[in-house]
């Protein structure tokens, strides 16, 4: 698999691993923690996460640009990973819940998360601009779409292992104290905490008091106090988890550090040696323009992809039934609607060889599409999978109702395979999508820019991810078929803008 690529695109892969587990960590478990902790709706979350998700992304801009001036990529690269490892010792310190102060742990928390998000924007780009530079050899140039596919394949192994541990950090430390999983329970015991819940929604809060605990339960005030705390304690500890991860891929990154390339060097010489052509401020205006461009169309596919760690999950947590998805390990059993945050990942590790075998029969064939192109079917084929949510959740009451009945009973919920359908086809797209795109800016992005231009399509993410909230509202106040129409739109019409620019993309990526 790794025939004819760079020996450093393994190790990079490794040592972004520590990474993956902590962002999908935090994918699948930071809306829902952020509710069971603080008791916050689902738009308060929904913003929170979305300044998170920008701050991440915004920041690898920033990241870019430092490395650029400084020309210690690596050095910077390191940095960025331990800066990270401190964001999470901050957020796995368990603090009790309720909280005695809300708005004071509130911002621990949130400092916590913008110490992260500085940390992955000193890391993501710059390492993604190293594995671009390693695909400059001649040797390797032909691989570059097939060697960032297999980085972002291998990386994502992590990410597959990240939900499930954190989940049953969370449902083992819920079951040292007794307790069962249920995912209604965190938002009727905030309710009735904070005397908001309504009598039907309180009746069923006794109900499911009984069955988590496997008896009757004579003081719900005194259960619904304790149920948040373990519950969410036992997800700090799942940021503990994280935390270990960076330490492994600091090590990692340190032991292979000499076989990655160092683009300073290379500036270096470029700069010296009369057999590199240097481009003229022509040619550097048209691939500035053209990544742009691209950056410009891409932030509404992120702004449709990344709902699957916000309103995908909120659905899964509401609507969908979790009775069926349950990974029994005999010590602990793994079930809760974060489960849905590993389906990805692990569509990714097994699609990524058969999306990368069509690439190169239709390589061999000279018909393969450009990278532009690729990027414009992504775009359509993620319509589809919204598309699909849309059918399929066309009947189901809207939040308010649910929140009114105390939750869905299992026999309300819809079928697993909705999501699990939705999240394999939003899979192909972004293999389409993802990879390729940080394929296209290394080939483009002028040398001296290589990390800021990274940057740029972190950036461009950033923008999409801070767009995010709108989908949160959207969940709490219209139909849920309403909001996903609204994701296909926006695929659609960034799918229309790349095939409009098609052309000019193509010509500048020669």
């Amino acid at each position: 698999m790794f025939k004819n690529h760079p020996k450093g695109l393994i190790a990079a892969a490794l040592a972004n691993m520590g990474e993956r587990f902590g962002f999908y960590t935090m994918m699948a478990i930071l809306v829902l923690f952020l509710q069971a902790k603080f008791g916050l709706n689902g738009t308060h979350a929904g913003l929170i996460y979305s300044i998170f998700y920008f701050s991440i992304y915004i920041l690898a801009f920033v990241g870019g640009l430092i490395a650029d001036r400084t020309r210690n990529y690596k050095g910077t690269i390191l940095i960025g990973l331990i800066v990270m490892a401190l964001g999470y010792v901050m957020i796995a310190i368990p603090s009790p819940t309720p909280v005695p102060n809300k708005t004071l742990f509130l911002i621990i928390s949130c400092f916590g998360l913008f110490t992260i998000a500085f940390g992955n924007g000193l890391f993501k780009g710059n390492l993604q601009a190293l594995v671009g530079q390693m695909y400059d050899n001649p040797t390797f140039s032909k691989m570059r779409d097939s060697g960032f596919s297999l980085f972002y394949m291998f990386i994502n192994v992590g990410a597959l292992f990240a939900p499930l541990m954190a989940v049953g950090m969370r449902n083992g430390w819920l079951a040292k104290f007794g307790y069962q999983y249920d995912p209604n329970l965190p938002e009727l015991c905030h309710a009735h905490i904070n005397q908001t819940i309504t009598p039907e929604a309180s009746a069923r809060l006794t109900e499911l008091a009984t069955e988590v605990t496997g008896g009757p339960v004579a003081n719900i005030t005194a259960f619904a106090n304790d149920y948040v705390n373990v519950f969410t304690t036992g997800f700090h500890y799942a940021f503990g988890i994280s935390m270990l991860a960076m330490l492994v891929s600091i090590i990692i990154y340190l032991a292979n550090k000499k076989k990655f390339p160092n683009p300073a060097i290379k500036s270096k010489k470029s700069a010296t040696d009369s057999s590199v052509i240097e481009m003229d401020a022509k040619e550097i205006k048209q691939r500035l323009y053209a990544l742009f461009a691209v950056f410009g169309v891409v932030i509404f596919f992120w702004f449709s992809f990344h709902q699957n760690g916000l309103t995908l999950t909120y659905f899964a947590k509401d609507y969908t039934d979790l009775s069926g998805i349950i990974i029994n390990l005999g010590f602990v059993k793994i079930q809760g609607a974060e489960i849905f945050q590993s389906i990805n990942p692990l569509f990714i590790v097994l699609l990524t060889p058969i999306i990368m075998g069509i690439f190169g029969w239709l390589r061999s064939k000279n018909i393969e599409p450009s990278t532009p192109k690729k990027i414009a079917i992504g775009m359509l084929i993620a319509a589809l999978a919204y598309i699909v949510m849309a059918i399929g959740s066309f009947t189901v009451p809207m939040k308010s109702e649910v929140d009114a009945m105390g939750g869905l009973s299992s026999v309300q919920r819809v079928t697993p395979w909705l999501l699990i359908g939705t999240y394999f086809i939003l899979t192909v797209a972004e293999l389409f999508i993802s990879p390729l795109g940080i394929s296209f800016v290394s080939k483009v992005a002028p040398p001296h820019l290589q990390g800021i231009m990274q940057g740029g399509w972190l950036g461009a993410t950033a923008i999409g991810n801070q767009l995010l909230f709108i989908g949160a509202i959207l969940y709490g106040n219209v139909p849920i078929w309403m909001t996903w129409s609204v994701f296909v739109v926006a695929c659609l019409l960034s799918m229309g803008t790349m095939l409009f620019m098609l052309k000019w993309l193509e010509r500048v990526a020669k």
